[in-house]
């Protein structure tokens, strides 16, 4: 798969690239490159339409979660195999994330992303066709790999040109991911019911990256893509020179927990509000979809990262996430309740939570290695995150749908807090 995509970048971005070291070249002499070749504002249209793909990756991430009690029942996959084709995206994520830092060293990031959203697309409009759980399995992992390739150049972009306001920065991705996660239980389950197969909402978000892809290829100059003088003018302060140093080491041990946390609610919980509450399609991703409406607080979340230290703000956010993990499966039945806790896990967990740990982990080594730090943080949380809904689902089959919240979302919150008390702020960029 790799050989497939570097040849194929690789012969499509060569021209690409003698354009772009001449601009890296006028950038250490003069300045930004975003400076010279557009203003400011005509960058921060294009970064929006790069945001609008990352919506369109959230979305991808969340169809099959809604759809897989209707995939289960044609298919008639166990749940603790249910739960992994939900959550086995994120091993592509993680598998992804790190070598996608390393390639985003040899060819521009423009190609890089467009090449991940036609992997991520692709993968998500095949699953409609795959006739078995071992084919549906493959499609979907692949799936991860293109989402890993953008997510890792959405961040590393993030952090070289707001260099300033990094926290904010990351925060601003990912608040288009809960605009994209909003619209994807919003969405899935209109289209579930309207034609009547799990199929139809596959195919249509496959397509919608295609026309992604054009309005990327129209919109989105290399100017804007490949800038790193921002990043580099503040190389020198602060941070470690690679990722063998304790905070990243850290980090990474947090995102690990982490992606077993995130991704056994979001894997497993819409399941848990079908089978175990009698839910219908609609309600559970009505419910679901305040989880994207509480992520839309992070730029706000990367804000207090940018000036509180990280660790005050992880260790804190890991306990509320351990009450909400607790509340998730305790009290009342009622949707409203149920739409609240998701609201307040997409505040905490993902404005908060996500944000942070993807900025510090770029804040933890020296700026020119953002795109190294970001692909850390990918591979981390995500590798973890792909047996998350596997072992949720197992849990809840051993012990019932209590305990399996309460180790899983509580108990692990809870070790992830005391990890984050051994961070060191002093030692990050600024």
């Amino acid at each position: 798969m790799w050989a497939f995509v570097s040849s194929w970048v690789q012969g499509r971005v060569a021209a690409q690239r003698r354009k772009t070291i001449q601009n890296q070249v006028a950038a250490n002499q003069t300045g930004p490159v975003q400076e010279q070749t557009g203003t400011r504002s005509v960058a921060i249209s294009m970064y929006c339409v790069l945001l609008l793909g990352y919506a369109l990756m959230a979305a991808d991430r969340y169809l099959f979660p809604v759809l897989a009690p209707d995939i289960r029942r044609d298919f008639g996959f166990s749940l603790a195999n249910t739960g992994l084709l939900s959550t086995i995206f994120t091993l592509g994520l993680g598998i992804g994330g790190l070598p996608t830092g390393y390639l985003l060293a040899r060819f521009p990031r423009k190609a890089v992303a467009l090449t991940g959203i036609a992997i991520f697309s692709a993968g998500t409009a095949l699953t409609a066709v795959m006739t078995g759980f071992w084919s549906m399995l493959f499609c979907l992992a692949v799936t991860g790999i293109g989402m890993a390739m953008l997510a890792t150049v959405m961040f590393a972009l993030a952090a070289s040109y707001f260099s300033r306001n990094r926290g904010a920065a990351v925060g601003s991705v990912n608040f288009c991911f809960g605009i994209g996660t909003w619209s994807g239980y919003f969405l899935a389950p209109i289209l579930l019911t309207t034609y009547g197969t799990w199929r139809v909402p596959m195919i249509a978000f496959g397509g919608f990256g295609f026309v992604m892809i054009g309005l990327i290829l129209l919109t989105v100059r290399s100017w804007f893509t490949e800038t790193r003088g921002s990043a580099t003018a503040r190389e020198d302060r602060g941070g470690a020179p690679s990722l063998l140093n304790r905070n990243s080491i850290l980090l990474t041990l947090l995102s690990v927990v982490y992606g077993l946390v995130l991704y056994g609610f979001l894997g497993m919980y819409p399941t848990y509000l079908r089978e175990g509450l009698g839910y219908s399609p609609e309600t559970a991703g009505f419910v679901m979809s305040f989880f994207g409406l509480g992520a839309l607080a992070s730029i706000a979340g990367g804000w207090l990262g940018d000036r509180v230290s990280p660790r005050v703000v992880l260790p804190i956010a890991f306990v509320c996430t351990a009450v909400l993990g607790y509340l998730f499966f305790h009290g009342s039945e009622a949707v409203a309740a149920k739409a609240v806790l998701a609201c307040l896990y997409g505040v905490i967990g993902s404005a908060v939570l996500y944000v942070n740990l993807a900025a510090n982990h770029v804040k933890a080594v020296r700026a020119s290695m953002s795109s190294r730090g970001s692909g850390m943080f990918v591979t981390s949380l995500y590798m973890s995150s792909a047996v998350a809904g596997y072992l949720m689902g197992w849990l809840a089959n051993q012990a019932g749908w209590v305990t399996a919240g309460q180790i899983q979302i509580s108990l692990f919150s809870l070790v992830a807090a005391v990890l984050a008390l051994a961070l060191r702020p002093e030692e990050m960029s600024s």
